[in-house]
Parts: structure tokens; sequence; C-alpha cells
């Protein structure tokens, strides 16, 4: 794809700016007019066969201020993703998704391309599909900013399964968990149909057991792939009763009637949502070179 290497000055500093073909868009006071006159390179028809990888990332955490930049053995949390994706070594391009201009220099430093999104998005996925909509790609992939130990295999395993199956829209990852995690509020349950297409997503104990013989529980993990067209479908469509009850933007899919596909993973990565969540990643990564993803259960 071609590119502009460029500078660009905001709040008093030269921002150097890898400016992609209908990729990234800039709200910098006056930056407008210069991004439309420079965005004038004609996109090959062959780049809709494009699969992306977009990571949004927000400074902004109740319980965590700042957090895609927090410091895990030396990196920043982001940093740890992006290299994930890159090693997963099945996207033509991995980008940054951001609306604050710390995490787009800190993301310029380690090498990632970055879209400065606007400000006022309600989800990673509203903000994933700004930038999705001005890209031509075929498939784009939420990589969630706070997995810095997401497996590269498993990135692989979704990416070929979506594009072995045209009439796929949505395709995400779940793991086994225990009882005992499954009761938890915080860990999101899915149930599966035969094919592997999800039922339903709940942060209930689900399914219920009545007996020792059931299939088990499944944590679903934070990760989706999506057709561009759905990927900008999903998003013209308003919140869902179960989707505001539940707090799931995933169920907004299922009840307008979108199929997501399930692809059932031996491992699942650790969230980070607190510091000291990230000082437990630090000390794996530590231990084991950050090889491995997180046993299943986490």
């Amino acid at each position: 794809m071609t590119c502009f290497r460029r500078v660009l000055h905001y709040e008093n500093r030269k921002w150097p700016i890898c400016y992609l073909s209908s990729v990234i868009c800039h709200r910098a006071e006056g930056a407008q007019q210069e991004l439309d006159s420079t965005l004038v390179a004609q996109v090959q028809p062959s780049l809709m066969s494009r699969v992306v990888a977009i990571i949004p990332a927000r400074w902004g955490s109740t319980r965590f201020p700042g957090k895609p930049l927090h410091g895990i053995a030396g990196k920043p949390l982001i940093q740890h993703v992006w290299s994930r994706c890159l090693e997963a070594k099945v996207f033509d391009q991995v980008i940054i998704a951001t609306d604050d201009m710390r995490i787009v220099e800190a993301a310029f430093q380690f090498g990632a391309e970055v879209a400065l999104t606007a400000a006022e998005h309600e989800s990673g996925t509203d903000r994933i599909a700004e930038v999705a909509k001005k890209m031509k790609a075929s498939l784009i992939f939420n990589v969630q900013g706070d997995e810095p130990l997401i497996d590269p295999q498993l990135l692989r395993r979704l990416v070929k399964k979506i594009q072995r199956d045209p009439k796929m829209d949505l395709i995400t990852a779940a793991t086994p968990v225990s009882p005992q995690e499954a009761e938890s509020e915080h860990i999101v349950k899915v149930v599966v149909d035969r094919e592997g297409s999800a039922l339903y997503f709940s942060r209930s104990k689900i399914p219920f057991a009545r007996s020792e013989n059931g299939p088990g529980w499944l944590r679903h993990l934070g990760l989706y792939g999506y057709r561009r067209r759905a990927l900008l479908e999903f998003v013209r469509l308003t919140p869902s009763p179960l989707e505001v009850t539940e707090q799931l933007e995933q169920l907004r899919a299922l009840e307008n009637g979108m199929k997501i596909r399930v692809v059932i993973s031996k491992s699942g990565s650790i969230g980070v949502d607190t510091p000291e969540d990230a000082s437990a990643i630090e000390r794996q990564i530590l231990s084991d070179g950050g090889t491995s993803a997180a046993p299943a259960g986490r």
C-alpha cells in the first residue's frame, strides 16, 4: 500500500505520521484539509482480500487509567498485544486505533501503524468500525488491547477458518472453565449449537447443570473477526434489549439474526483489568519468556 511519510504539527510538537491510503484519520485542528489533499493514492481492487487486525486502545479507564501504556516486562502493555498479532503472520496490517496522542506517540516509538479516531466511541467495536469504513479489506479482526498474552496460534486458526467459509460473517473464540470459575459474573460464558455457532452469551452460569453429565462451561474470549460488511452492519444496529440487560454487545448480533461462529481453544489469554493483573502477567512473562498463553480457565 502506498505510504506518505510526513510530519504533522500538533500541540507544538512534530509527529511523524504514516498516512496510509484511506486508513488514518486525524482530528487535530486544521489537519483534515491536509489529510484530504494527501490521501490521493489509488487503491487496487485486490486490496479487498486483505486481512487487517485493529487493536482499539483508550486512555480512560475507571479502574486503570493509562492502561495501554502501563509497563509490563519493559514494554507498554499494548506493544505486547501488537507484537503477538505480528507473530501470527496472518495479517496484512496491524493497526492501533486510539483517540489519545500519548498512545499515538508511544506506538510510533515501537513502530506501529496508528489510526487516530474520534473520542466519543462507546466501545472498541465502534472505534475499529470508524477505521474499517476508510479501508479496503475483506476481514477485520478486533484484538483486545488489554490481553498481552493473546495466542498467535489462535489468531491464525480464526483467520484461516473464516477465510475458508465465505458464508461466515463473524467469528470468535472460547475456552473451557471450571464450575467454580463459571460462577463469576466477570467471566462471560457462551453456549454453542452442534455446528459451533453461538446460541447465547451470559454473565450467568450457563448452561444450568442439573446433572454431572453436561457439556461443561465455556468462557468467551474477547476476540472477534468480521467480514467488513458485517462489522459495518453491526455498528449501525441500535443496542438490543438483551445487550442492555447483560451489558454484552455481542448479544446485539444474535438478537438481529447474525450468526457468530465460536472456535474452542484449549488455552485462553489473561486480560488486564487492574494493576495487580499486570503484575501477575509480568511475572509470567519473565518466568517463561511470554511464549505461552494462559492455561484454560482464566
